[in-house]
């Protein structure tokens, strides 16, 4: 009777255009009117047998007892034959229909769009998992089907729920329930084909996800340039490869994280820094160049790690802090 419920709903949402405009609070009412109905109609057909069978001996002709009990017995397994098709049937367009809905949340959040169509798609596939992050890979060439049971099962036993859609030889996943996206993507990147696996920022509901959607197919487009990232790698961890290959979020977010921090602290940090990293982490050559003391420059370095977070004297973090350096450069000779 659920099942029913569940696919009358659908039905409704799929071929009623006022229904899809309703309130969710409206639409769960509507839910439990139909339940409710199929429920009745079960109740009365189970009673009205019931009845016949326990009148056999009245109704039946003297002597015809035992066939007319045998013809009942028929109809109610021809009944209970005809509900089980009737609820493989619905089981399984439910399950068609909540596939084509799940490909159309993710799709919607891969192309930015989270508008009211969001919210009710996700709201009939039973969503409400926060905070949420999306994860973008390679599909292994299986069956789409195949694959995103095999996630699915995954993220149940990490007690996390799960989206996910395969689009081309993209796979990408929006994941429920962790506050750490990077820790709970280890857990799932077993399904997912072969090159990186890229982890967008985790954001506090489905409807604010778009830009963690974003972030992390950008991220698995730019992922070539670095091959010796961590799979999985969060998509901030990609931040210059990203800017480098057109990601205007990532070169936003490296002005505004990186670039503006360092250059608040003066423009002797930023010219420390170009040269230290141009002298090839070299203190001493760097303060020649500069005419200070090596210690000025280790002071210096340290100031730009306390305001962004990254230590100049890694390489990683250098590239990082020089690709911002770049990138500040450009704007400011704009404007």
């Amino acid at each position: 009777m659920g099942a029913l419920g569940t696919a009358a709903m659908a039905s409704m949402e799929q071929r009623l255009p006022w229904f899809r405009a309703l309130p969710a609070e409206n639409r769960s009412w509507i839910g439990l009117v139909a339940q409710a109905g199929i429920a009745a109609f079960v109740e009365m057909v189970r009673i009205t047998i019931d009845v016949v069978e326990a009148q056999v001996d009245r109704l039946a002709a003297p002597g015809g007892e035992a066939e007319l009990r045998e013809a009942v017995l028929r109809y109610t397994r021809e009944i209970a034959f005809g509900a089980a098709q009737v609820y493989a049937r619905t089981a399984e367009a439910r399950g068609a229909w909540d596939a084509r809905l799940e490909a159309l949340v993710v799709d919607s959040l891969v192309r930015g769009e989270a508008g009211d169509g969001l919210h009710s798609w996700a709201a009939a596939l039973n969503w409400s998992s926060s905070p949420v992050a999306v994860i973008a890979g390679t599909a292994d060439g299986g069956e789409p089907e195949g694959i995103i049971d095999d996630l699915r099962a995954l993220a149940r036993r990490s007690r996390l729920d799960l989206l996910a859609g395969v689009q081309g030889s993209r796979l990408v996943v929006v994941l429920g329930g962790s506050a750490d996206p990077l820790a709970a993507a280890q857990q799932l990147v077993g399904p997912f084909g072969p090159g990186p696996v890229v982890v967008g920022h985790a954001v506090p509901d489905l409807q604010s996800a778009a830009p963690s959607a974003a972030a992390a197919v950008a991220g698995l487009r730019a992922a070539a340039a670095w091959p010796e990232a961590p799979r999985p790698v969060l998509a901030a961890d990609l931040l210059p490869e990203r800017a480098l290959d057109g990601d205007e979020a990532a070169r936003a977010e490296l002005l505004a994280d990186v670039y503006e921090p360092m250059l608040s602290g003066g423009t002797s940090l930023v010219e420390t820094v170009t040269t230290y990293l141009e002298q090839g982490f070299s203190l001493e050559a760097a303060a020649r160049l500069l005419f200070v003391h090596p210690n000025t420059v280790r002071y210096r370095l340290r100031r730009v790690s306390e305001l962004t977070g990254l230590p100049a004297t890694t390489g990683r973090s250098g590239f990082t802090l020089w690709v911002a350096i770049i990138l500040g450069r450009l704007v400011h000779k704009r404007t």
